[in-house]
């Protein structure tokens, strides 16, 4: 009893060298009990990803599961908190089940298309980026329906940049955690600033207002509704904004 209460009153740094040094399965079940909080935020904050497919009970065993493997895998070494390098695995572990369930129909994949042709068609016409009624009057389309593919597509965009963002990392900690030669590590932190400094070029290559809401969205955690009431415009139309930023930093990041 008084040794568990010790373990209770450690922190988790205390902690997961305690089980580096023991392997103790106790500590380990103290460790995932301590971390599950974070699974189970990742699962809400990604359901709309795969909510037509599986339930969130699913993503949360599987993300219990990879938890359970990455306290094993941890390099207490390297410069990366371990809630950064388990959110991280979560989401990924989310990406890989929406590639492989290709999750988005192709009805919306053909509007996606769509819309960029005739946004960067008018922007090419007029010289400045058009509205949402040039947008849907070129398409041939209610702005109504125009706003409900815009609102389609939009969680296809953030999944889409999100995959980027991973494959920019080349695995980010997916991949890093398996690799202890600390000969490779600066290598790793070099691509990770490198990658971390072009995300920013292109944040400052938004529009002030593009930037405020990929910050309200990504930082602050406030969603679509939220960001529109801060805002004081319509949802249809921060989802336009948003899904604009992150077409121009996806083609940022591309070239």
């Amino acid at each position: 009893m008084i040794l568990k209460k010790k373990r209770n009153e450690m922190t988790n740094e205390e902690l997961f060298a305690e089980y580096k040094a023991t392997g103790d399965l106790e500590i380990k079940n103290e460790l995932v009990l301590r971390y599950v909080y974070i699974v189970r935020t990742v699962a809400i904050q990604m359901r709309g990803v795969y909510s037509d497919f599986t339930q969130i009970d699913d993503i949360i065993n599987e993300g219990v599961l990879a938890l359970m493997s990455s306290i094993d895998k941890y390099d207490m070494n390297m410069n990366v908190k371990f809630e950064s390098f388990i959110s991280k695995r979560i989401r990924g572990i989310v990406i890989d089940i929406a590639r492989k369930n290709d999750w988005v129909p192709r009805s919306v994949r053909k509007a996606a298309k769509d819309m960029d042709k005739a946004m960067g068609a008018l922007y090419t016409e007029l010289g400045r980026m058009p509205s949402d009624e040039e947008i849907s009057a070129y398409l041939d389309i209610s702005v109504e329906k125009y706003y409900e593919n815009l609102q389609k597509t939009n969680l296809m965009n953030v999944l889409s940049f999100e995959m980027l963002i991973e494959e920019t990392a080349n695995g980010g900690y997916n991949n890093q955690i398996m690799n202890t030669n600390a000969e490779t590590m600066p290598e790793y932190h070099l691509d990770s600033l490198e990658l971390e400094q072009e995300i920013k070029r292109g944040l400052e290559s938004l529009r002030e207002k593009e930037k405020l809401v990929v910050s309200l969205h990504y930082v602050h955690d406030l969603n679509m509704k939220e960001i529109a009431a801060v805002l004081g415009v319509s949802e249809p139309r921060i989802s336009q904004i948003h899904s604009n930023a992150l077409k121009k930093l996806r083609l940022f990041l591309n070239e």
